[in-house]
């Protein structure tokens, strides 16, 4: 059975963007290699899956996390260098990193020094101090969004359900593809788990980040039966 990607391999997007394979697939969008002719750069694309083009929920997250990142520029965040949306195709080009994500190198390699620990926490504070100083809050910060070089260097990704403070009204949500907070809770904080959007603001992601740090330093997470799923009550718009 054909993925809705395998027909963008080799193709050229815009006349710009050279398709040149997989990178990840994940629930409601996958990540593509390409080249930019133009820019003569490799870089990345997120693509929304072809079966969410029509789901206002899941555009809505897409659409969220190209503005949050687009208002960004650190060194230890994903750079965003394009976004296109269309009623037929919707994609964010990023900056390609060439490296792995904090999560599959703590699984091979266990606790980590307190020096090394330090040294990506503290990239992952400048990241996310630049990113509250413009009012965005992450509320997804885990190893897995973590990219980590080959020289040490981090980054932080995926900023889907990213809410930004100073347009914070009440109407807003956590806004996933289904309307409830679907997942593995090992890192959200506990406003963050009973969908309390009011309350959550950067110590949201301060919370996430000291649970992260726990575990590269100990090698495992501070709670135990943590492997589970939360899901929270639809919130109201």
């Amino acid at each position: 059975m054909e993925k809705s990607f395998d027909k963008l391999i080799n193709r050229v997007l815009d006349g710009r963007y050279k398709i040149e394979n997989v990178l990840g697939i994940g629930g409601m969008a996958y990540v593509l290699k390409a080249s930019d002719i133009k820019e003569n750069r490799t870089v990345a694309i997120k693509i929304l899956n072809d079966e969410f083009n029509t789901d206002e929920l899941a555009v809505k997250r897409f659409v969220n996390e190209s503005k949050a990142v687009s208002m960004l520029s650190c060194p230890n965040i994903v750079k965003i260098y394009d976004i296109v949306i269309t009623s037929t195709l919707k994609y964010i080009v990023m900056e390609y990193i060439d490296g792995i994500t904090l999560k599959d190198y703590i699984d091979k390699v266990g606790a980590l020094s307190w020096k090394e620990a330090v040294h990506y926490v503290r990239q992952i504070l400048i990241g996310l101090s630049h990113a509250h100083e413009k009012g965005i809050i992450h509320r997804d910060i885990k190893p897995q969004n973590i990219m980590l070089l080959k020289d040490g260097h981090v980054k932080v990704t995926d900023f889907g359900i990213a809410k930004n403070l100073r347009t914070l009204g009440s109407k807003d949500k956590l806004m996933t593809a289904t309307g409830k907070f679907i997942g593995k809770a090992e890192y959200a904080s506990p406003e963050l788990v009973l969908g309390d959007v009011r309350s959550q603001d950067y110590t949201t992601d301060i919370y996430a980040l000291g649970i992260l740090f726990y575990r590269l330093l100990v090698g495992r997470l501070p709670f135990d039966g943590s492997q589970y799923e939360v899901h929270q009550h639809q919130l109201k718009h």
